[in-house]
């Protein structure tokens, strides 16, 4: 089994805040394993119907378990998941929970309604860079071709079977529980039509006529993918000048290796990796800083920063994502802070050995590789 260290000190932190811990993330991103892999921990998997019968008597089942770790996996197969939870959290506060399901739960307002400050929740990504090191492959061009889906990464032949059979469970198993959705082939022609255009800017009118739906339909369909983490919407920051664009959001598909499949990649060119390096990047961004209010910014004239991070405190951080070093153009940074004029600047590169400092007439540019960004950003 690989050790996880990196989520798994994550979970053991959020445990310190919260007795009760809720781990989404897409199906088969590795939940399970994981929580296996935590120590001192009593497993119970939810599927089971046996173990659906422990549990009908829910405050004997948790007070045989006081001051425990506990994995409740697969929760949402449970008749009141929110129930259990509740209790526990309320009346076992020396009980340590970390709980999983399909992430349809998670999205739903009971759910978050009943454990409004009860819980702490936890996404588990695609796999980011210090899982690379765990599984003992850090070749970039497999992890962007395989995606970052542990059963996929592993596989030593391109998974392209597996690619549609999730797609299908995701269907039967997440999108039937929860969303009244009635057009199979419909929707999943959207999602191969979203997976293929992924990065760029989002305009529902161009995916109504091939889907044969309204263009309500697909913001509908838009707004299920990203309650269950298989798209993620970037809107645009905005410093409230008419030349930008303020309305319109970026999506980028959830794995790389989806992304790929969908374009029909089976191996790379120079020109590809850009594209993955940014989904990359916006992926470990995801991981590390727990949040999905990432930004970007673009003018109508065509100028764009990849990524915007706006802070409680403090001027917006712009990060430009490349390939290499030696591939960034300051033209749209120099555009961009004239407009915001305070923030840092962030060249993140794959080749970048160890960061150092550039100025363009004034602009101050820190060139970092991914692990330097994180650390520049305090995560």
């Amino acid at each position: 089994m690989k050790i996880r260290s990196f989520w798994l000190e994550r979970i053991e932190q959020a445990w310190k805040r919260r007795s009760v811990v809720w781990l989404s993330g897409v199906r088969r991103a590795g939940k399970t394993t994981l929580c296996q892999s935590l120590s001192n921990i009593e497993y119970f998997d939810c599927e089971l119907p046996r173990t659906r019968r422990m549990m009908e008597d829910q405050e004997a089942f948790l007070e045989g378990l006081r001051g425990k770790r506990v994995v409740l996996d697969e929760i949402h197969r449970l008749d009141n998941p929110s129930q259990l939870l509740k209790i526990a959290a309320d009346h076992y506060p020396d009980l340590r929970i970390v709980a999983t399901g399909s992430s349809t739960l998670g999205a739903s307002a009971r759910f978050r309604d009943t454990l409004a400050g009860r819980k702490a929740e936890f996404w588990l990504t695609p796999m980011s860079e210090p899982d690379l090191v765990a599984f003992g492959n850090t070749d970039l061009a497999h992890r962007f071709l395989h995606g970052g889906l542990p059963p996929f990464f592993l596989s030593d032949d391109l998974p392209e079977r597996d690619f549609q059979e999730w797609m299908d469970a995701y269907w039967a198993k997440d999108i039937l529980e929860l969303f009244r959705l009635e057009r199979r082939q419909s929707f999943q022609r959207f999602v191969e039509l979203l997976m293929a255009g992924s990065g760029g800017i989002f305009e529902a009118t161009r995916y109504a006529r091939p889907c044969e739906v309204s263009r309500t339909t697909i913001a509908n369909y838009l707004g299920v993918l990203e309650a269950t983490f298989v798209a993620h919407v970037l809107r645009p920051f905005s410093t409230h000048r008419a030349t930008e664009i303020v309305s319109a959001p970026k999506v980028y598909g959830f794995d790389t290796g989806f992304i790929c499949y969908h374009r029909g990649w089976r191996t790379l060119r120079r020109e590809d990796l850009g594209s993955l390096w940014e989904h990359f990047v916006l992926n470990e961004l995801h991981a590390q800083l727990q949040s999905r209010d990432v930004r970007y910014w673009r003018d109508k004239q065509g100028h764009e920063i990849d990524f915007v991070l706006v802070r409680r405190t403090g001027p917006p951080v712009a990060i430009e994502c490349k390939w290499s070093g030696s591939d960034f153009d300051p033209a749209n940074l120099t555009i961009f802070r004239r407009r915001s004029p305070k923030g840092e600047n962030f060249v993140v590169a794959r080749d970048v050995q160890r960061r150092y400092h550039r100025r363009y007439d004034g602009l101050e540019v820190d060139f970092v590789n991914l692990r330097g960004l994180i650390e520049a950003l305090g995560a």
